[in-house]
């Protein structure tokens, strides 16, 4: 599987943006800047993502008022999902962010990650574009590659997910064996192999060919059907999926 790219590279703590050596404290902001107020007004959709961070903190620290410690941790690491992948303790990196605020912010980003993990058995996932909708946000926030089951009902319908494997930031193996026993146990009709790439390129490597070729060959012999493989990447621009799809490539 491939090994780090220049997309991984990216997500690495960037320079520092230019934060003033002193802020002023919330309540010297007009109302339109302070965080509470614009969101009773406008809603929590009309916060910036620096914003939200702010109101998820609470206090900043002496001579950083909570907006300019949150814009802070933004600009050391980029994004909200460059964040997401990172363990509670690079956070504290961040003047103001002590232990107990990056834990409770570590344990935020998993909420989300498991709220994306939910589902309703009536989501039908017929095509890829399906599968990377319902699997996406939650993969793409792996600091790691994930190599998840999902088992569909006769109507290609969503029945059961399961992660079967943890790897490294560029590898991760799995025995046939254990890709197949969430379908045993479960009685699936159909399964699909999705796994991440945390690098961001979605196209296979030699490796994941061979586990999706002897996959597909145990499946047969199963009576099972391998809906299909997806490898989830990030979009590299506006028409790129951001993923790949063996059964669209003419691969299963």
């Amino acid at each position: 599987m491939p090994s780090l790219s220049e997309s991984e590279a990216a997500s690495q703590p960037a320079h520092l943006e230019t934060i003033p050596p002193f802020s002023p404290p919330l309540r010297a902001l007009s109302a339109a800047e302070m965080p509470r107020e614009k969101l009773t007004a406008h809603g929590a959709a009309s916060l910036t993502d620096a914003e939200l961070l702010a109101l998820f903190f609470g206090t900043g620290t002496r001579g950083m008022n909570v907006v300019e410690m949150s814009r802070l941790l933004l600009a050391r690491y980029g994004t909200l999902q460059a964040l997401s992948r990172l363990e509670w303790q690079s956070f504290c990196s961040v003047p103001g962010i002590g232990e107990a605020k990056a834990k409770h912010l570590a344990a935020a980003f998993e909420l989300g990650k498991r709220l994306a993990r939910q589902s309703s058995p009536h989501i039908p996932l017929s095509t890829p574009a399906e599968v990377a909708a319902f699997v996406a946000p939650d993969l793409r926030a792996e600091s790691r590659e994930v190599i998840r089951i999902i088992l569909l009902n006769t109507k290609l319908r969503f029945q059961h997910m399961e992660n079967v494997a943890l790897g490294s930031i560029n590898e991760c193996t799995a025995r046939i064996a254990e890709l197949l026993r969430p379908a045993i146990v479960h009685t699936a009709h159909s399964l699909i192999l999705v796994h991440n790439h945390p690098s961001g390129d979605p196209h296979p490597s030699q490796a994941d060919l061979e586990l999706t070729r002897r996959l597909h060959e145990a499946c047969r012999l199963l009576g099972l059907r391998l809906q299909d493989h997806l490898i989830i990447g990030l979009p590299r621009h506006p028409n790129d999926p951001g993923f790949f799809s063996f059964r669209e490539s003419g691969l299963i």
